[in-house]
């Protein structure tokens, strides 16, 4: 997975790379020109990189999440050959948030809210979703953030478990999306939208 923004604001000039979730904590930075990689403390594996002056790397249009193409990651790879490490970014094009089948929808056991659901997304993927929503049901046309998503509140959306079931994607409400919120709950679409079409927010 990789989630890039970037900020020519409050960081000047600097594009984010982010590979693994990780707390600042748990992580260990190491600055070669202007790239710096994080890794993690006690496996060392790759977390993330971040590419100082980033405009004289690739041309990046706006602030905020971003999503790199393949010639980006190419010119990104490039910096990280030149200061010696090994490490291969993979470019992912993939839209991140899309219209959702909900195929199966059954309670949590031990859990007075909780709906464990199986929701078809693009590509005819189906993935296992655990959602808090109260109108939340079987048959329902909704909007999935995948792995991968940045929300309009900066958070990230990674694969993780709630009571020890896996879940891979959030279904999201209109407030989530950053749209006027005018009923309780999930934001449910018209049965005439088709599964895994990218979705975009109307504001």
């Amino acid at each position: 997975m990789l989630i890039s923004s970037y900020n020519n604001k409050g960081m000047n000039d600097v594009l984010t790379v982010q590979l693994k979730q990780i707390s600042v904590e748990e992580q260990i930075a190491e600055r070669k020109g202007n790239v710096t990689k994080i890794s993690i403390k006690e496996t060392g594996e790759t977390a993330g990189y971040n590419f100082f002056d980033a405009s004289s790397i690739i041309e990046v249009a706006e602030n905020g999440p971003i999503t790199l193409t393949e010639s980006q990651v190419s010119a990104l790879n490039q910096q990280i050959e030149a200061n010696g490490w090994k490490d291969t970014l993979t470019a992912d094009e993939s839209p991140k948030f899309v219209v959702g089948f909900v195929k199966e929808c059954t309670p949590m056991e031990d859990s007075d809210h909780l709906n464990i659901t199986q929701t078809e997304i693009d590509n005819n993927e189906v993935v296992q979703i655990v959602c808090g929503a109260s109108n939340v049901e079987k048959g329902q046309k909704v909007v999935v953030a995948k792995p991968g998503a940045v929300m309009p509140d900066g958070l990230v959306i990674w694969p993780g478990e709630l009571r020890g079931v896996k879940s891979s994607g959030m279904i999201c409400s209109a407030k989530e999306l950053g749209m006027e919120q005018t009923t309780k709950g999930i934001l449910v679409l018209e049965d005439s939208e088709e599964t895994g079409k990218p979705f975009t927010a109307q504001r």
